[in-house]
């Protein structure tokens, strides 16, 4: 359990890295940065939100770093900008896995997730505890697609879905968001903590509950 400890850290990292290699690179200067993004907020702020949604919208069929996003989006667009793009697009691939796995059956669970023993573990867990496994799902990559479609292919009520999947996702995209928005590249501490923290906290939320389930496995 505690590898998967050590990968949400990684993660967290290397979102908070972004900030910093920019910064201390000069790739890009920070006033070419605050010139684009002023521009592009002032201008087209539609075509960040749009960019947002579909991006996390994508991480169903493809890997997105969902908390970087997230947390981007609050950067790009502001709060409470930012927050309605990002829950938008988080709750637009989470209905759309339970949608099309609960029409389709398990079969996407597979071309989502090939470890066979993680799926199998996620899937007898879920079986237990998936309302719970719903709201803590952004402990880890792959997890909150694959609790969606587990949804969907094990046919749970799609108001109990819809219902514990917002009590996790949405106090998570108005935390990160708001933390982006807060964010500059002078000063990226807001989102780097963030990210660290909400990483940590979903993490350890999840180890907790498979131990439990462990251990009710084996008494």
């Amino acid at each position: 359990m505690r590898q998967l400890i050590y990968v949400a850290l990684g993660l967290a990292t290397i979102f908070a890295s972004t900030f910093l290699i920019i910064k201390a690179t000069g790739v890009l200067s920070v006033e070419d940065i605050k010139v684009f993004l002023t521009e592009a907020h002032e201008a087209a702020s539609i075509y960040v939100a749009i960019t947002v949604i579909v991006l996390l919208a994508a991480d169903l069929f493809i890997a997105v770093p969902t908390l970087t996003v997230t947390i981007l989006s609050g950067y790009f667009l502001g709060f409470p900008l930012g927050f309605l793009a990002g829950a938008t697009g988080l709750l637009t691939a989470g209905t759309l896995g339970y949608a099309i796995t609960f029409a389709y059956g398990p079969g996407l669970l597979r071309r989502i997730n090939k470890n066979d023993r993680r799926q199998a573990e996620m899937e007898a867990v879920f079986s237990t505890y998936g309302g719970l496994v719903l709201v803590i799902c952004r402990a880890m990559p792959i997890l909150p697609e694959v609790s969606c479609c587990l949804a969907g292919a094990t046919r749970m009520g799609f108001g109990k879905f819809l219902s514990h999947f917002l009590l996790g996702t949405i106090p998570y995209a108005m935390v990160a968001t708001y933390a982006g928005s807060r964010s500059s590249l002078e000063d990226p501490k807001p989102a780097i903590l963030t990210a660290i923290g909400l990483t940590l906290i979903m993490a350890s939320a999840w180890t907790l509950l498979l131990r439990r389930y462990k251990a009710e496995q084996e008494n």
